[in-house]
Order: structure tokens, then sequence, then C-alpha cells
């Protein structure tokens, strides 16, 4: 039974990402939980919690990337499954908010999917939900029940600060994104520059302008979510052709659906940081220059906050910069 300073909890890995799971449970200092998640032979989810949760404070890792709807429905039946044996509270951690890019109707007779994922989650039983760089704030108020949205921001400024880049811009690929950029450059002490784009259709941007200088400048593009790369590419080129001396992309949750690790390759970009809230395989970082950046102090530490009452805002900010 694991217990920590004095109260009992679990935590327990789904099929997203085990290896992340594992980092968690090394930085709380507990092993990973055993449950077993099968198919059955038409393809439904199977679970079977191999030990007692009764009276236990659960923890769930489980990402809802690709294949989303596989991951999602393993992440309803598991919380199904503690809530029946009698779990203390039930807590998911889930670092990507699967269906988070369908936050609003842009137009009529859509869905809110995030609002849906939302009101399953508490259906199926969770007391609490932790996620990272949700891709719009405004989800934590599709939910009755805690959420914590944490923050990669002081992950990506300790490793550019370490990097010592010299004369660097933060760029925001949209307009949208200024708000993260702002954080970003507040962090490591630099200014920011913004890409006006224009996206005529799902997975396609067109980049018309940009504002701000980088002209001999180091550039870091911050966003949260990277697709297909193809926004990202495209802001690559502007800046390069704007004089850039090097660009640098940081990304909290690299999908990466198709073509975007070949886009990534074939660019002029120096480095793809990111981190692990998705799991990739080592030939695509080592094919697309992607350095990933472990989440898993910050969410450990934000378990263990969790669990003896305290607050967690301090695990959101960049604690270097005055030291500089």
């Amino acid at each position: 039974m694991a217990t920590i300073h004095g109260k009992k909890i679990k935590i327990f890995s789904l099929n997203s990402n085990p290896e992340l799971a594992q980092e968690i449970a090394d930085y709380v200092g507990v092993e990973l939980s055993k449950c077993q998640v099968t198919r059955f032979a038409d393809g439904e989810v199977q679970i079977n919690i191999d030990e007692t949760v009764r009276g236990h404070s659960v923890f769930i890792v489980q990402s809802t990337n690709k294949p989303v709807n596989e991951n999602y429905m393993e992440l309803f039946i598991m919380i199904d499954a503690l809530k029946r044996a009698s779990a203390k509270s039930i807590n998911v951690v889930m670092p990507y908010y699967g269906y988070s890019r369908q936050d609003r109707k842009a137009a009529s007779r859509q869905p809110i999917s995030a609002k849906l994922m939302a009101d399953l989650l508490q259906m199926s039983g969770a007391n609490r939900v932790i996620c990272m760089d949700l891709h719009a704030d405004q989800i934590q108020g599709f939910f009755n029940i805690p959420i914590d949205n944490f923050r990669a921001l002081p992950i990506f400024a300790e490793y550019f600060v370490n990097k010592k880049l010299e004369d660097v811009v933060v760029i925001s690929p949209d307009h949208g994104g200024t708000t993260r950029a702002r954080r970003l450059a507040d962090a490591i002490d630099a200014p920011i520059a913004i890409i006006d784009k224009r996206r005529p259709k799902p997975n396609v941007a067109q980049v018309m302008n940009l504002i701000g200088e980088v002209e001999g400048k180091n550039c870091v593009i911050i966003d949260d979510i990277v697709d297909t790369a193809g926004t990202l590419v495209a802001a690559v080129n502007v800046l390069k052709q704007k004089g850039a001396k090097s660009v640098y992309c940081c990304c909290t949750h690299p999908i990466l659906s198709d073509p975007a690790t070949e886009r990534i390759a074939n660019s002029a970009l120096a480095e793809f940081v990111t981190t692990n809230t998705i799991a990739l395989s080592t030939e695509m970082k080592e094919k697309a220059r992607i350095v990933q950046l472990s989440v898993a102090k910050t969410l450990g530490q934000g378990i263990l906050n969790i669990v003896d009452d305290k607050p967690v805002s301090d695990l959101f900010i960049y604690q270097g910069h005055h030291e500089k």
C-alpha cells in the first residue's frame, strides 16, 4: 500500500503514455499500481484492476491524443471501475485534453465537443481533472469539479535561458497566442513579434504579415499545439525571409499528424522543442530535430501538493528570471 504523508494514494497508467506515468510515479515516490487494459474480440475495452483501491486517492494518467476516441473510452471505463471499487477520490491526470480545439460553435449546427468531454468525465465519476496548457482557458468553465490547468512555460523558459541565446524574440504564430508569447517573453526578458495569418479551412494556414522586428534575431515560436505543422513551417519561412538569424519552436502538445514530421525535417527550423504530454518515437525525434522535455516533475509535484492540500499555482511560474 502506497502512503504519502500519511495518505493512501495510487497512480494508474492506461495505454496512451505509460512512460510519462512511470516518470510521474518515480517522482512522487510510489510504484505504478497494476491494472490490465485489454480488448474483447469485438474491440470493446476491458479493464481489470489488480489491487484494492478502497479508501485511496487515485490518479489516472491518460492523455487523449490519437487514437483519441479509444483513449477516452479507456479513461471513462477506468473511472467507472474505480468508482465501483470504492476509491476515495478519482483524479484524472490528462496532460493533453482531446477535442480541446472544439471549444465553441465556429459555424451553425456544430457541436461543442470539448464541453461534451467534460460532461462525460464528470458523469463517469471523476472528482478532479489535471491538464497541461488547455487550448482555451475557458474550457475550465465547462467543469463543475476542480480542474487544474498546469503550464509548460517554466519548462520552456528554463530550457531557453540555459541555451544562452542572444538577441531573442518570442514569436506568436497568430493573434490568439499573443498572451502565451508575452508570458514566455517576460520570463526570459525578450520582446515579442506576431505573425498575422488567415486560415481558409482547417489545417491550412496562409501567413500574411509580420508585426515586429526579427532581422538578425534568434526567434522562438511558441504555441500550445502543433498538428500538421503547416502554420509552423509557413511561420518559419516568413521569419527567415525577414532576416531571422535562427528559428526555434516550442510547443506543449506535439500531435504531429502526417505530414508534420516531413515538413519540420525539411524546414529551416533549428530545433523543435516540445514536451512529453504525447509520446513520440525515437525515430520521429531524430528525423525532425525534436527535443522532448519532461513534464513529469511538474505533474508529480502537483499531485503531491493536491494530496497535501497545498496550492499548485507556484508551479506555473518560472522562478529563474530574477536570478540572471
